[in-house]
């Protein structure tokens, strides 16, 4: 005969019990997922970026020429990051001569290669010692009395470099506040609160021509966002991506601005295919 329950009876008990936690879990599983959507719809509006091109000289690389991107040289403070300017390398487009290990260049869409782009550690070896991190050129009138040393214009010619860019900046936190607790009781665990905290990714790329030893101009980015730590049962991070959208604007920028898209007239690139 089949077990039939009373009403009232241990039994019973135990599967209201487990009904009631099976629809308590629903519910909070329901409330996060309405959360996370609202956070994520809000989201949107959390970041903000500037992107700004200064030209002094009106000039523009061709596809067989090479630029070497560098971190600016820092006496004191934070650099640029190592990750960033692996980062812009990739986003340029360009041919990478010296690729690092798993990284390859970002092809345009109709394939083309703009320029190509130098190593940095491989330039500042066959350049060994003069863009050590203590002796490279702080401005146009050092780097126009670097060019003046014996050798150094013949080795430039001979490794194929032409436009060297220092990237300075770096992404820091600015701001933050709120709190997120998690707990563990008899009934189970749980977090709760709300935290944020803001972070701003400001970089500047300053282009010079080696062969005339001159500044060409700089393109800067302005980047800031807002991240969240919500505390719904477990925590639910909605991350800005503060540095890689700094990353992609500036790289964009970057390239029309060494192209020469702004100047008036003639493409003044003819691109090859890619190599």
């Amino acid at each position: 005969m089949p077990l039939q329950v009373r009403p009232g009876s241990r039994i019973a008990q135990v599967n209201v019990s487990a009904r009631a936690v099976q629809a308590t879990r629903a519910r909070a599983s329901s409330v996060r997922a309405a959360l996370c959507l609202a956070i994520l719809a809000a989201g949107a509006g959390c970041m903000t970026s500037k992107v700004d091109e200064t030209r002094q000289m009106a000039s523009s690389i061709q596809a067989n020429e090479s630029i070497v991107l560098l971190t600016k040289p820092q006496l004191e403070g934070v650099g640029t990051e190592g990750d960033f300017l692996s980062c812009v390398q990739e986003k340029l487009g360009g041919e990478l001569v010296h690729p690092q290990e798993g990284q390859s260049s970002k092809r345009l869409k109709d394939g083309a290669v703009p320029f190509k782009i130098y190593g940095e550690q491989q330039f500042t070896d066959a350049m060994f010692p003069w863009f050590e991190p203590s002796t490279a050129p702080a401005n146009a009138a050092g780097l126009k009395t670097l060019l003046e040393r014996p050798g150094v214009t013949e080795r430039l010619t001979q490794i194929g470099v032409r436009y060297v860019v220092w990237l300075d900046g770096n992404t820091r936190k600015t701001n933050g506040g709120g709190s997120v607790a998690c707990a563990v009781g008899p009934g189970g665990g749980g977090c709760f609160g709300v935290g944020w905290w803001d972070k701003e990714a400001d970089y500047v790329a300053t282009v010079w021509d080696l062969q005339s030893a001159s500044e060409l101009g700089t393109v800067t980015t302005d980047v800031t966002g807002t991240s969240v730590l919500i505390g719904a049962i477990a925590p639910i991070p909605i991350i800005t991506p503060v540095q890689s959208t700094a990353c992609n604007r500036l790289s964009e920028q970057l390239r029309s601005f060494l192209v020469g898209s702004d100047l008036v007239g003639p493409a003044p690139v003819a691109a090859a295919g890619g190599g």
